[in-house]
């Protein structure tokens, strides 16, 4: 289990990198939401993969930790602001530039 869950952190983290660094502005936006996808996936695994553990104290002898399942649901609402933001910025930046690229201009096609 903990084999698969290590290789999906990988493979978004991955993904995540290779898109922020294409030149166009919605792939950059779908690299940050991957990268923070694996970030919380790999802070929800990193409090321990328990089978049947309660999230309630007292109804069974072991249960989770709360900690990493409060600090992935802080971090979703914060992923979701950023992503929101990006959004709005990426609009203000086509509409101002008239083209998608992250820094702005047009690609040079080779002579």
């Amino acid at each position: 289990m903990e084999l698969i869950i290590a290789a999906i952190i990988g493979l978004l983290t991955c993904c995540g990198v290779f898109l922020i660094l294409r030149a166009r502005t919605f792939a950059v936006m779908l690299g940050l939401t991957m990268l923070s996808y694996a970030v919380n996936l790999f802070i929800f695994v990193s409090g321990g993969l328990t089978a049947g553990a309660g999230a309630v104290l007292g109804k069974t002898e072991t249960y989770a930790d709360p900690l990493p399942q409060a600090l992935v649901l802080t971090a979703i609402v914060i992923g979701f602001a950023m992503t929101a933001f990006l959004v709005v910025l990426a609009i203000r930046a086509r509409a101002e530039l008239g083209n998608d690229h992250v820094d702005g201009q047009q690609p040079q096609e080779p002579r």
